[in-house]
């Protein structure tokens, strides 16, 4: 979510940031296990794919203690972080928060010894398209304190056995997957991970208005960030804006020249329906933004299939495929959940830092969860958890360099199924790993090269021997 703190740190950072092309370490330098050759044995036993998409926060920062995990006390894990004034590293943590102490080491420390778990941070980590690319510094992840605008808070970690959702994974045994080497498919924040969980690909907006401040960044002659802005200079919308579709957000209505055009690239809405597969995204409060309702608690740069034309304003596709996460619970119980299912939590149920607490959002994952296993359609269901971005929380995994656009830093990645094959898998994977498991499986027309490029969850993450 863009705030105004996101605004501050890019005009703080200048010229200071980024150069896009030296972001993070070959695929190589990763520390996991490579992915297999090989196409798995997909199974026809897997009849529904439930995705369940939370916000922003960090595989170190919420699973960081995961036993068997690739975590913080991994030899790895190493975090010394950089002034960039100063290029040195800091004495102790500089920190925004007065309840956070100025005398930290400068390494991580248990962040609910000063913010409990229940209660919302006071500050928004920046989490944008160049101040990402800065943060991870090359693969050095350094400069994750000294780039964001709340400075050491991001160097915060939750004890993942005081949390909810991992105390019932750990009651689930081996139904439950940890994927501990995925990473978020593009750097920045929700609205571009949102896109990119759909279409593998980061939306255009040709001729985008130079004229409205701060909306078409300024990049010097080698890619360095001089100006913030939503719209690169090449016209690729990378940090939040709305759609010309409805629902949008109320201050967009006196920027018309902002919203974003209807996307024509295709989607994995677009493949499923080519293969005649029903699927559906329910979003918390979408009903409420539909009806325009003055108090609706949405966020509307998280309704990805919204900006495409495909899912646009009076198209059958929008009335059949976007619906309301109350609707989840309905055909859940009544065993009527289409094939595939994306799930998009709204408000303090996300877990999504500032405006909502973690032990919130953990405690409706949880009753997510409990609803799947409980419902006539668990036996054949797969469960998918992950995280759409970092939120500028610091983690030590330097992330593979794919292409221009990411991957991201690495987050929570959980599958729970009958099917799962248990354990912590080490692949290495990004978000589009999903749509590769929706191709795998029910056949559909892989989008782009990214996700063809994925590692197979089918085959790492699975077990259909079971």
């Amino acid at each position: 979510l863009a705030t105004s703190a996101d605004a501050a740190v890019a005009a703080d950072s200048g010229a200071k940031i980024l150069d896009a092309s030296q972001t993070s370490l070959d695929s190589s330098t990763v520390d996991a296990a490579p992915a297999e050759a090989g196409m798995p044995a997909t199974s026809a036993k897997l009849k529904h794919l439930v995705v369940i998409y939370m916000e922003n926060h960090s595989f170190d920062n919420l699973y960081g203690s995961w036993e068997g995990a690739g975590g913080l006390a991994t030899s790895a894990a190493t975090a010394t972080q950089t002034d960039p004034t100063a290029s040195a590293p800091f004495s102790t943590l500089p920190q925004t928060d007065p309840l956070i102490p100025l005398t930290l080491a400068n390494k991580p420390y248990d962040i609910t010894q000063y913010l409990p778990a229940n209660q919302a941070t006071a500050g928004d980590p920046v989490h944008r398209w160049y101040q990402e690319q800065a943060q991870i510094n090359g693969g050095k992840m350094d400069l994750f304190a000294g780039v964001s605008n709340v400075k050491g808070m991001v160097m915060g970690y939750y004890p993942t056995a005081s949390l909810p959702v991992p105390t019932k994974l750990k009651s689930l045994g081996n139904k439950v997957t940890v994927l501990d080497h995925f990473f978020h498919a593009a750097f920045g924040g929700s609205f571009l991970n949102h896109i990119w969980l759909v279409a593998a690909a980061s939306p255009l907006f040709p001729n985008a208005p130079t004229t409205v401040a701060g909306f078409v960044a300024v990049e010097d002659a080698n890619g360095k960030m001089v100006t913030d802005g939503v719209v690169t200079p090449d016209g690729y919308v990378v940090n939040t804006a709305q759609t010309i579709n409805t629902p949008h957000a109320a201050s967009v209505e006196m920027h018309p020249e902002q919203k974003v055009p209807s996307q024509v690239i295709p989607t994995i809405g677009d493949r499923l329906i080519a293969k005649n597969i029903d699927f559906a995204w329910y979003s918390g409060g979408w009903d409420d933004a539909l009806a325009g309702h003055p108090d609706a608690k949405f966020q509307y740069h998280h309704q990805p299939l919204a900006y495409f034309q495909t899912f646009a304003d009076g198209t059958d596709a929008k009335a059949k495929h976007l619906k309301d996460e109350s609707e989840f619970f309905t055909e859940l119980a009544a065993g009527k959940l289409p094939p595939v299912s994306f799930v998009k939590p709204v408000g303090a149920n996300n877990e999504h830092p500032q405006y909502a607490d973690v032990i919130t959002g953990e405690n409706h994952l949880n009753s997510l969860i409990d609803a799947i296993m409980q419902s006539p359609t668990w036996s054949d269901t797969a469960v998918i958890i992950t995280y759409d971005e970092n939120g500028g929380f610091w983690d030590h995994v330097a992330p593979p360099k794919t292409d221009k656009w990411g991957p991201g830093s690495r987050v929570p990645a959980i599958v729970i199924s009958n099917f799962a094959k248990g354990g912590v898998d080490k692949t290495v994977y990004d978000t589009t790993a999903i749509l590769k498991l929706i191709d795998e499986r029910w056949g559909t027309e892989s989008l782009n090269a990214r996700v063809a490029g994925q590692a197979s969850l089918l085959e790492h993450a699975f077990d259909f021997s079971k």
